[in-house]
């Protein structure tokens, strides 16, 4: 089943030798790669960063500078600029959140062996990939990339950067330590990787707020929300025993796979307001086609999750993020490109 339904997901177990590049794409794809104790730094560091759910990110900022494209009118080689840092920022503000995360749960004892963290990758500290001190220099590093990106662009665009950046690392952080112990994960999720990062982002090129950027921001967060509710289900167990009381855990399994498909409907219901009510161009509809992969992940959510890994699947003992997020990457293309004919449309066609 999961060559023919994931077949990026399910790509079977690569030869040892493979070349730079094939690592490092197996590293994206998967969080892992063949012999990890021998890989060369870079992979080593996409998989300790866990690049392989960075994808998210990278769509939040391309969704906000293509919205400043088509909303503002102005998108030249500045804005292209402001647009790259602005992505960069993102991206490095989510591997600082990550190497964190794996910091902290594992001086609190969540993150352990038998814990699904360290199950379906290699985990930076349990497997030995670093040091605890090297966690810490590497998001120390990170986080004064993005101090000096927001800085400049602030100083390009106004303070409104600075609100945006901060109020993106306080729930970062904040749901490291708290929000996702207290069923605020998930909201979390929408709100940074929907208004934050999409609306941060257009701000960032074009210096100006756009009530309609604000409204766009809401599908793809929302369905950012629904990866974080199906690895919250995976993990069920074995947050309720270390005292996470996530959505899933409160809720119960069933009523949470119920909340997880609510969001796939409401994703298309926002997208339709969005055509209605005039807020963006008729071809975002574009994202109906990922109709397709949405049918196939309502059936797998519909069935019991299977017993035993799948012959195949790479990320086991996950499973329902990885079916949420087989919706998520098609979706969040299809907005992209949907977006990117709305451009063309209105400055090539008009």
């Amino acid at each position: 089943m999961a060559d023919s339904i994931l077949p990026e997901e399910g790509i079977p177990a690569p030869p040892e030798h493979l070349s730079l590049l094939g690592r490092w794409r197996i590293a994206v794809q998967q969080c892992n790669v063949p012999d990890i104790q021998h890989a060369d730094f870079i992979s080593r560091w996409l998989v300790i960063a866990r690049a392989c759910v960075f994808s998210m990110t990278l769509t939040s900022g391309v969704i906000g500078a293509l919205l400043a494209a088509e909303l503002s009118g102005r998108f030249g080689w500045a804005e292209l600029g402001y647009a790259l840092l602005a992505i960069i920022g993102l991206l490095a503000a989510h591997a600082t959140n990550n190497l964190v995360n794996d910091y902290v749960d594992t001086r609190r004892g969540v993150d352990t062996e038998d814990y699904p963290r360290g199950q379906y990758a290699t985990h930076p500290l349990l497997g030995g990939l670093t040091t605890p001190n090297r966690l810490l220099i590497g998001a120390a590093i990170l986080t004064l990339l993005d101090v000096g990106i927001m800085l400049y662009l602030a100083s390009v665009q106004g303070p409104l950067v600075i609100a945006f950046a901060v109020a993106g690392f306080l729930l970062s952080m904040g749901y490291t330590s708290i929000l996702k112990r207290f069923a605020l994960g998930e909201i979390t999720a929408l709100v940074v990787w929907g208004p934050l990062m999409i609306v941060g982002t257009y701000y960032s090129i074009t210096g100006e707020l756009n009530p309609n950027a604000w409204w766009a921001s809401l599908p793809y967060g929302l369905i950012v929300a629904s990866v974080l509710i199906g690895k919250h289900i995976d993990k069920m167990e074995e947050d309720r025993k270390a005292g996470i009381h996530s959505l899933p855990v409160v809720l119960g399994q069933k009523r949470a796979i119920l909340l997880l498909k609510a969001t796939f409907i409401l994703f298309y219901l926002l997208i339709f307001a969005l055509v209605i009510q005039q807020v963006v161009g008729f071809w975002i509809l574009a994202t109906v086609l990922a109709a397709w992969r949405l049918r196939t992940v309502w059936l797998a959510l519909s069935l019991p999750k299977p017993k035993e890994k799948p012959e195949n699947w790479p990320v086991w003992p996950l499973w329902y993020v990885a079916w949420s997020m087989y919706f998520n990457r098609a979706a969040g293309m299809l907005f992209i490109l949907g977006l990117i004919f709305n451009i063309i449309a209105k400055y090539v066609f008009h």
